[in-house]
């Protein structure tokens, strides 16, 4: 049975050794210094794994995409070249981690989800959880891959975009939650986008909140309790996760789907496509208040 959300680091040392086909990207990133990332992996990463930077091999970096924001989506098309330009085929096992509380990683999560792709999991707990468990590490560059043959397939998950958020604002048919850090959703500050503040009628539910002391997810029932006290009486199957620029949100969907509710939409322009149009609403705390 293939891993379709979480693997652990036991688990993933007995995939390693069965031999089965199999393929780990570091993604690990940092927003405010985006060559740490790089450094980090360089310094120590996975045997075999691959580097995956979030602003050249997960966004559009400038090509065709499918949203907005800081980080916009690359087209179907354009993600599938890269995935079969460094190896990765539609029958291998796909793992992701990173070093910022599986945050970075989710976005390749998500779009491997997105491109028909089920075979793909989240080392729950990262690298530390991987060293933790006597894993070994390697250190700069691996080795290039032969070119694998991926095609994409039906989507797994559901993307929507600026315009379909806004035509449901204020309705039971949309629950819009967002991953940023409460200040950020009050409006009290805002460090990456030029406004502050949030869609209106959104919920907050920081991402960070998804994982116990140690950096592994909380377990389902506790996540199924947070969950559920922050909807009150919204039907889940509405959710649209948002965050910034649509990579922490793909934390708190995971973290529902891990807590047994229905596959959630991500709007992934988030909060950074939807302020660049003033002509857009957005509130503040104490305008709710």
């Amino acid at each position: 049975m293939p891993h379709t959300h979480l693997i652990s680091a036991a688990e993933l040392q007995t995939l390693v050794r069965s031999g089965a086909p199999l393929m780990v990207f570091d993604c690990s990133f940092d927003l405010a210094d985006p060559q740490k990332g790089i450094a980090d992996y360089h310094a120590a990463h996975l045997p075999g794994a691959l580097y995956a930077h979030l602003d050249h091999d997960l966004s559009a970096a400038g090509g065709p995409a499918v949203s907005g924001g800081r980080h916009p989506l690359p087209t179907r098309e354009r993600f599938s070249a890269w995935l079969a330009s460094v190896g990765f085929s539609n029958g291998m096992q796909a793992v992701v981690y990173d070093r910022n509380g599986s945050m970075p990683g989710m976005r390749l999560w998500w779009l491997l989800k997105w491109l028909g792709h089920d075979a793909a999991a989240v080392l729950d707990g990262g690298l530390a959880a991987w060293q933790a468990s006597g894993g070994t590490s390697a250190r700069n560059e691996e080795a290039p891959r032969a070119p694998g043959h991926f095609k994409p397939g039906k989507p797994l998950r559901t993307l929507v975009d600026a315009t379909q958020v806004l035509a449901r604002l204020g309705r039971a048919d949309q629950t819009l939650l967002d991953a940023r850090a409460a200040e950020r959703w009050r409006g009290d500050i805002e460090p990456l986008d030029p406004v502050a503040g949030h869609i209106p009628g959104a919920l907050n539910r920081p991402w960070m909140d998804n994982l116990t002391a140690d950096g592994h997810f909380k377990s389902a029932a506790a996540l199924r309790t947070e969950f559920a006290t922050i909807l009150r009486q919204r039907d889940p199957a509405t959710v649209v996760h948002q965050c910034g620029s649509g990579v922490s949100a793909i934390h708190n969907l995971l973290a529902m789907e891990l807590a047994g509710y229905p596959q959630g939409a991500l709007y992934a322009g988030s909060w950074s496509e939807w302020c660049s149009d003033p002509a857009r609403p957005v509130a503040h705390l104490r305008e709710a208040a």
